[in-house]
């Protein structure tokens, strides 16, 4: 099977992320793979392990995003491409999902994994754009993934019930926490990892303009949520903290 999976490096969430004129200030965040682009390197892993074929992951972004590359290689992936972007002063779903689609033209792909969502960014929506562009089928929040033959059976979250579809390959799916548990890179993986191809392309590789991908939405500004007060402990017995708590709620949060 040709397997592919989208990659993004984003922040670690968990980190102190600080704003600098409006943008993420690179000199003090910390940078991982998407969480959930983890379950989907996994799931291509194990589909790899029990179809055959090679998994190649992918990412649009600068030089740097090739340590998050080299991770997701010492994990098990064969292949890595990292696709330049620098020359796109913003980028948006639409311009990820067009450099993308232009990156796939020539592929000859049986699935592409992507993560549901990304924690920057949080829309979910270059799966299924991508998968429009190249029209194949596209399914998201997967939880089970069964495949035999052309033939795709996917078990899908919704929100505290399962949906279950049936198609064929090639699609696109993308994958929610609950579908596997993604593994740590080995020692030894990540050692063969310095060895595995990695390849940089250019926007003029893939007979793109810069023009042609910018970004269809800007972004006006960016800020951190304010800093939250000081909590309040109501003492007493539960009448008397009912009874205070509507007095707090009623004199200082104002809210009946």
């Amino acid at each position: 099977m040709n397997i592919y999976v989208l990659l993004k490096r984003t922040f670690d969430t968990e980190e102190k992320i600080s704003i600098k004129e409006g943008k993420i200030n690179k000199d003090s965040t910390e940078y991982i793979i998407n969480p959930y682009d983890e379950y989907a390197i996994e799931e291509a892993l194990k589909l790899r392990d029990e179809h055959g074929g090679e998994v190649t992951v992918v990412t649009l972004g600068e030089e740097e995003a090739e340590k998050e590359l080299r991770t997701a290689l010492a994990m098990g992936a064969d292949n890595a491409v990292l696709i330049d972007n620098e020359d796109v002063e913003e980028r948006d779903e639409f311009s990820t999902s067009a450099i993308l689609s232009a990156f796939f033209r020539d592929k000859e792909v049986d699935i592409i994994l992507a993560g549901n969502v990304t924690v920057d960014g949080g829309s979910g929506q270059v799966g299924p754009r991508l998968a429009e562009e190249l029209g194949i089928s596209a399914v998201t929040t997967i939880t089970k993934l069964m495949i035999e033959g052309n033939k795709v059976v996917i078990e899908r979250d919704m929100e505290g019930d399962v949906e279950i579809h049936e198609t064929k390959l090639p699609m696109l799916v993308t994958c929610q926490q609950g579908l596997n548990e993604p593994r740590y890179p080995s020692l030894p993986g990540i050692m063969k990892a310095k060895k595995k191809p990695l390849e940089r392309i250019e926007l003029d590789d893939l007979d793109l303009d810069e023009d042609e991908v910018q970004s269809k939405t800007k972004v006006v500004d960016r800020y951190l949520p304010p800093v939250k007060g000081a909590g309040k402990i109501i003492e007493g017995d539960i009448e008397q903290q009912v009874k205070e708590l509507a007095s707090l709620l009623q004199s200082e949060a104002k809210v009946i």
